[in-house]
């Protein structure tokens, strides 16, 4: 570890760093190694009444196949985009607020036992978007700057955390184009060159045209990637034409980038459908549809009477999977463990958040997409649901899914503010299959 912090150190002291003077002050130090006299922060106590009423009223509720079993992992208040460290049971876990939560298993019986506060020192602004490398780095997209945090795991029982940005408050895209709306940004770690890519939603419904070229150019409604450490940011966009993303994953076979996209909001309950994207390429002429397409193949009732510009239509990328309209289609990874069935093996795990305006309530459920040898989507199905009654309350609304230590699945929930955890039980499932063929004979 000493030699972590010397290359830490080393980094620091060959990179010159400018901040604005509206950066956050305690950041400066904690990129220099000073501490800041914070104090530590808030933490959520587990075992509590809350935690027995989900336990009570929201798991027995949840439907999934045979064999698969759904449990609290840990109460975190507003959870969004989860990144899981690779040995110490610590699951960090965004939120659309200032805080960002660090859920730790300590004594690893697949439930956490602490969630606190993590870096209390750091301002953050709807830190909606953690993700953690292979090699021990954790990043935070936030609505208008990325930070780097070496070492977290190292640090994590300390208020003060090593926090360097990569790009500064007020880079990530222009501060006149700052909104409460679509800025739930998600990032995700590309081995093949070894760049950071963050989806960055654009602010509204349909944009006018005028705002298109700022747009394509800095990466708004579409996708940048950059190098992940100081230096030359060497800063690219790598599509364009997507409304709002807020969940993308590189398939580990082939290393295609894929993501989910929220489409648009008006045109009724069944339509546009929301999407399921593969990038035919990474290259900012990569365009996929919006705001010509609201969804799929449906044209925008702003931008329906309108021709499509040639740079667009030319290199148009049409979506791997429609969605029914209005689910929010969120998070999404690949499955790469152990433990659940063969079947499920680099299959695509995605969340449904849940319509907020749909007359008839949708989605709040996990769906699973299985890919053919070619690495295209072949079939999309639920894999678990239960989240909302037939009365269409939300119990709770899956934001985004994560693979945790084991094999399992993690399962955020902003309603509820709980992470779940769903295992499998191969015997559980062998005696179902038991049962239900002794009832068919």
């Amino acid at each position: 570890m000493k030699k972590t912090i010397s290359l830490i150190a080393s980094i620091l002291t060959l990179t010159f760093y400018s901040f604005s003077s509206l950066a956050d002050e305690n950041v400066k130090k904690l990129s220099n190694f000073k501490k800041t006299g914070t104090q530590a922060g808030v933490v959520i106590p587990q075992d509590t009444k809350f935690a027995a009423n989900i336990k009570k009223n929201i798991l027995p509720k949840i439907n999934m196949p045979a064999g698969f079993k759904i449990e609290l992992f840990a109460l975190a208040p507003d959870a969004r985009h989860m990144a899981v460290s690779r040995n110490k049971g610590t699951v960090w876990i965004g939120t659309r607020k200032t805080k960002v939560w660090q859920a730790t298993d300590r004594d690893m019986d697949n439930v956490a036992d602490t969630v606190e506060e993590f870096s209390p020192s750091v301002k953050f602004d709807i830190p909606n978007g953690p993700c953690y490398s292979d090699d021990g780095h954790l990043y935070i997209a936030e609505r208008n700057r990325v930070l780097w945090f070496p070492a977290a795991e190292y640090f994590m029982e300390s208020p003060d955390t090593v926090a360097i940005p990569i790009i500064d408050q007020g880079d990530l895209i222009p501060t006149e184009e700052e909104s409460y709306n679509h800025t739930a940004r998600v990032c995700a770690i590309n081995k093949a060159d070894n760049k950071l890519y963050v989806s960055m939603g654009q602010p509204f419904n349909v944009a006018g045209p005028d705002k298109y070229p700022l747009y394509d150019q800095v990466g708004i409604g579409g996708m940048i990637r950059f190098n992940r450490f100081p230096g030359k940011l060497d800063r690219e966009v790598v599509a364009i034409g997507i409304r709002n993303s807020v969940g993308h994953a590189f398939n580990p076979k082939d290393g295609k980038l894929w993501f989910t996209d929220n489409q648009v909001d008006g045109m009724g309950d069944e339509t546009p459908p929301g999407e399921l994207n593969k990038a035919c390429s990474l290259s900012a002429k990569t365009w996929y549809g919006h705001p010509y397409y609201g969804g799929g193949d449906v044209r925008t009732n702003e931008y329906k009477d309108k021709k499509i510009p040639e740079n667009y239509s030319k290199n148009y990328c049409k979506p791997q999977v429609d969605m029914i309209a209005h689910a929010a289609d969120l998070g999404m990874m690949f499955y790469t463990g152990k433990m659940f069935p063969k079947k499920y093996h680099n299959a695509i795990f995605s969340a449904q958040h849940g319509s907020w305006n749909a007359v008839k309530p949708r989605g709040a459920r996990v769906m699973v997409t299985y890919l053919d040898k070619k690495g295209n989507a072949k079939k999309t199905e639920p894999f678990a649901d239960g989240w909302m009654t037939e009365m269409g309350t939300y119990l709770g609304r899956p934001v985004d899914v994560q693979q945790y230590i084991d094999g399992s699945l993690l399962v955020s929930d902003d309603k509820a503010g709980v992470i779940y955890r769903i295992s499998y039980d191969g015997q559980t499932a062998d005696l179902f299959e038991s049962k239900t063929k002794k009832v068919i004979k």
